[in-house]
């Protein structure tokens, strides 16, 4: 459904929102690899703002040179 991968040198971030079947959505963040938040999410108006959290997050990281 989403899914945004920045890199910057080495380092990779990715974020990603799935549908989870009887969950809802499943919004994951990783970095190199690692899981650093996974969240289950029934409600569509709280899946909304996941996605803008998500954006707000790209927008910072690629104003700091993350491509």
């Amino acid at each position: 459904m989403y899914t945004k991968e920045l890199k910057h040198g080495d380092q990779v971030r990715r974020f990603s929102i799935r549908e989870a079947a009887s969950e809802g959505w499943e919004v994951r963040e990783e970095a190199d690899s690692r899981l650093v938040k996974q969240t289950h999410i029934r409600d569509w108006h709280r899946l909304e703002r996941a996605r803008m959290r998500i954006d707000e997050q790209v927008t910072d990281l690629e104003s700091r040179g993350w491509r």
